[in-house]
């Protein structure tokens, strides 16, 4: 029996279904818990989803969509296929995105697609935590798993982000209320430090709230590494940072007599002034923290399987995202080789667009011109990037419909247990017919 059939019970009917240890992919928390009620093809319960997960369960039906569209108008799923398969293999700049609401398989197929024409891949990465990857590459991450920071923290700083809102079974599962192996008393065993520039739904939860000024995110950590390292800070800090002095000299002091402390930061503070630097800060002050106690800092990751899109980048190209292939080898360049960039500079030719919308929240310029050239879609919705799409497929969604591979936010693979089947095609086994079309017109050609 394997282990989805073990999973899961059905009545006599068929009509109730029972998934257990399904998995939510809505976020990067990708809790693994869900058990999961479905009746008559939809999800009617979800226990232990948080109030995003839920959203995301409860409000996922099959849409009446035709397979595939062409120029708008339904097309038979060989036709799109062929078609999709010449506009990427007739452009002379190609640029893959998305990949962020798929699985590890399909995003490696799509990376094989781009290497055969010699395009661009990128990620939503580059317009979320692009900034930490750029400073991982810099100066490094002395990291560990959320299960670590569960059994092993005591001292937890949330930077730059509001995990109440954006990740609520973050601090109930992984980080603050959960009792651990060496924090039995779970929440009465941490310091919860929230630094930010507002103060958020997170800050009710914090022991300490320190109201960062905007844009001196750099300025704060780099103050936090000189107390680290015993160096007298100029008092000017003060009026940077907006945090007095003698507050950030206790909070050094409480860091330092940490048994294990987590520096979890979101997107506060790698998409303000600074962006990479402000990373490189935040994971430097964190290797310097070893030199009195354990110490560890991870991002906040949004999507779903984001992280599972860095991995598989950065393991076939060597960089996470915004990669150039034509060449015949990686470039890694962001600014240059990053989607946003590359349509709003009106270079692209050609899009394979993947379980991502960039036409809901790109730049104008951005979006004027991926209207105007020929793009590949495949998405379970309608999104504003189908819409235009000259070729759109319908696909399956990953975690609800079809199994695979995704990366948790700390790099922990989980594997996928679908709740039921969609009438649609998964986006892996799109992407590999459009693979396979794409090789038999290059051979074709070479012969």
């Amino acid at each position: 029996m394997s282990t989805l059939e073990s999973s899961t019970s059905t009545n006599a009917a068929g009509e109730l279904k029972i998934v257990e240890d399904a998995t939510c992919t809505f976020c990067g928390c990708v809790c693994d818990d869900m058990e999961l009620t479905v009746e008559d093809n939809r999800i009617t319960k979800a226990k232990n989803a948080c109030v995003l997960g839920k959203a995301w369960f409860f409000n996922h039906h099959i849409e009446d969509r035709p397979e595939a569209t062409i120029e708008g108008k339904p097309a038979s799923y060989e036709e799109a296929i062929e078609a999709a398969a010449e506009i990427l293999l007739n452009a002379t700049y190609p640029i893959t995105y998305g990949l962020s609401d798929t699985t590890c398989e399909a995003q490696r197929k799509a990376l094989a697609i781009t290497d055969w024409i010699g395009g661009i891949v990128d990620t939503t990465t580059s317009v979320c935590h692009g900034p930490s990857g750029m400073a991982f590459q810099g100066v490094g991450e002395v990291t560990c798993s959320l299960g670590e920071i569960k059994n092993r923290a005591d001292f937890l700083i949330f930077w730059g982000g509001n995990p109440a809102e954006s990740h609520p079974r973050h601090f109930t599962k992984y980080s603050l209320m959960p009792k651990g192996e060496f924090v039995p008393k779970g929440r009465k065993d941490r310091t919860a430090v929230l630094i930010d520039v507002r103060k958020t739904k997170s800050a009710k939860a914090a022991d300490i709230f320190l109201q960062l000024k905007p844009r001196s995110d750099f300025e704060l950590a780099w103050a936090l590494r000189g107390l680290a390292k015993g160096i007298d800070i100029d008092p000017k800090v003060e009026q940077k940072t907006g945090i007095p002095l003698d507050t950030l000299r206790d909070m050094m002091d409480r860091m330092k007599a940490a048994q294990f402390g987590a520096i979890l930061f979101g997107m506060g503070l790698t998409m303000t002034r600074g962006k990479h630097i402000n990373s490189e800060a935040v994971l430097s002050l964190a290797r310097d923290m070893n030199q009195h106690t354990r110490w560890v800092a991870k991002p906040m990751r949004g999507h779903g399987n984001v992280t599972g899109a860095d991995n598989v980048v950065s393991w076939t190209t060597g960089y996470p995202f915004g990669v150039n292939l034509g060449r015949g080898y990686p470039r890694f360049n962001p600014g240059e080789f990053t989607t946003s960039d590359v349509l709003a500079r009106q270079e692209a030719d050609a899009a394979l667009i993947i379980a991502s919308d960039p036409m809901s929240n790109f730049s104008q310029p951005a979006r004027d011109h991926l209207r105007s050239i020929k793009s590949v879609v495949l998405d379970p919705k309608l999104s504003e990037t189908a819409k235009v799409a000259t070729v759109a497929f319908t696909t399956a969604t990953y975690g609800i419909n079809t199994p695979g591979t995704v990366y948790r936010m700390d790099d922990v693979p989980i594997p996928l247990r679908p709740a039921f089947e969609s009438p649609y095609r998964s986006d892996l086994e799109i992407l590999k017919a459009i693979e396979h079309r794409i090789r038999e017109h290059q051979l074709a050609g070479v012969q």
